[in-house]
Formats: structure tokens, sequence, C-alpha cells
């Protein structure tokens, strides 16, 4: 199916809208190697041992060593076993990183702190991204969002009006990209599969842990009525839709359905649009 609005070109669709980009994801540490879950970023409670601090930042992990660690190299071991990467530590560094990327088999992880041949110490941290569809919303019903920033200044309403935003949170423990947005159902343009990623000016939108951010549309959901989908009318059509977010690191399908009412209208142009959660009633 193809779209029935212009291509617009600008700048890729996102915009961070709240969250921590920075989530921490390591297990407790003691010189003798013990191991925990605490997500606050700091990987020794008390204080001691060569590893103060592990944590995702964006798409990095970041090791944090004390200043006294007699440590001249760290090791990151994938799930299977093999090694992911190592890194030396210079003299009087107190940090090393690893490039985690959106391409790493989600799962357990080691982190090995060596003197030589020698383990000094070890602990394990998890990379398990979770999307979850916080929201989903058009311009005529939230003018605040930047819709001019991501569509133009130029661009009249009829086009913003006719695309759709997509909030979506990440509460897991390692990044995810996002690589299509798709709008199934009663949408008065519905696109199974949409001519590149559904998203505006971008194949993929990286999400970090506790990061919070809208996925803008490029497929012209709640544009003119094509023929597979619902309209809009003076005394009101009722429906449902579902949103459907597909991820990279996952390889899965996220979806949330919401019940849509269109009424007051002819035309979708100036129809007044109400969309609610399936579990408001």
């Amino acid at each position: 199916m193809t779209r029935n609005h212009p291509q617009i070109s600008r700048r890729t669709a996102l915009q961070t809208v709240a969250g921590a980009a920075l989530v921490g994801v390591a297990g407790c540490l003691n010189d003798n190697g013990g191991s925990g879950t605490p997500r606050d970023g700091t990987t020794s409670p008390d204080g001691h041992g060569p590893l103060t601090r592990i944590a995702v930042e964006g798409t990095t992990l970041v090791v944090e060593l004390s200043a006294d660690a007699d440590v001249d190299q760290v090791n990151l071991i994938q799930p299977n076993g093999e090694l992911f990467g190592e890194r030396d530590v210079a003299t009087g560094a107190q940090q090393v990183s690893f490039d985690i990327g959106t391409t790493y088999t989600p799962g357990e992880y080691r982190v090995l702190a060596l003197k030589g041949e020698e383990t000094v110490v070890k602990t394990t941290t998890e990379f398990r991204p979770e999307i979850q569809i916080q929201d989903v919303g058009l311009y005529r019903n939230n003018p605040d969002k930047p819709w001019d920033e991501v569509y133009g200044e130029s661009e009249t309403d009829r086009i913003k009006n006719g695309e759709a935003f997509v909030t979506v949170e990440n509460t897991g423990s390692g990044p995810e990209a996002i690589t299509e947005l798709i709008f199934s159902g009663d949408a008065p343009n519905p696109i199974e599969d949409p001519r590149g990623s559904g998203m505006h000016e971008t194949d993929r939108v990286v999400v970090s842990p506790g990061e919070t951010v809208d996925l803008f549309s490029n497929s012209f959901p709640f544009g003119s009525e094509s023929e597979a989908g619902m309209g809009c009318s003076p005394d009101g059509n009722s429906g449902q839709f579902t949103v459907i977010v597909e991820t990279r690191v996952s390889g899965n399908q996220v979806t949330n359905a919401y019940n849509v009412q269109y009424s007051g209208s002819d035309d979708m142009t100036d129809c007044t649009v109400t969309i609610t959660g399936t579990d408001d009633g």
C-alpha cells in the first residue's frame, strides 16, 4: 500500500522526553568474587574492592575502578563463555568501557578484573532490554509535542494530523533498537508493512536502559481513510487499533491495543479522535 502524503525530509524523528540514560546493572563485589544484582550503579556497596561501579551509559558499559586498584586488565565475557572484549588498564586510570551497541546477545555477562594471569575479582551483570509501549497520540490532542521540529514548520496541520507519536520505555538492563513502527486494525490508514521503518526519517531508534522516547510515525496512519481503514462520521465510529513495535536485540514484537472513536465530521481533517487504553473501560 502506498502512502497518500508527500515525502517529508527533515531529520531523525526521535525526541527524548524523560528517563535516565544511566542505569547501573552490575552485581555486588567483594575481594573473593561475590555477586548480586543491585540497580543503583554501585558494584561495591561498602566502597571496597577494585571495582566500584559498573553501569550502562547509552550503549556503553562503563567499569570504574578504585584509586588503589592493582589491576592491569578488565575482560567482558559473553553468556556463551566467549570473550566479548578486553581492556588494558593504564597506570592511574580508574575507568574502562566497552561498546555494547545494539547487536549483542541478551543474557548474563561476566566482568573479570585481572592482574597478570590472575583474576583479582569477578562479577556478573545482565544485559536484557525490555521495551514497553506507554502512550500513543495525535497532534490534534497533543500540540505540545515537537511536531514542527520533527516534521517541519512549513508542513500543514493535515500532515501532522495524519501522523502519530508512540512513547516507549526501556525498563530493562540493556540498550535496545526499535526498527519498525506499525499501526494495524481500525486506523484510517492501517499499514501492516510500511515503507521503511514506519518511523520518520530513521531506520532505527536506540533506547537506553531507563530511557523513555517518543517515536514519530511516517506512514500517515491517521490521515485520509484508505480502502481498509475506518473513517470518521458525525455520530461516531468506534473500533480498536494496535500499535506494534519491532525490536532488534530482543528480536520480538511489542504490541498494545487501544480503543478509538472518530466523531463530529465526515472528514478526517477535522475529525475528533478519542483514543483510550483497552483497560480504561
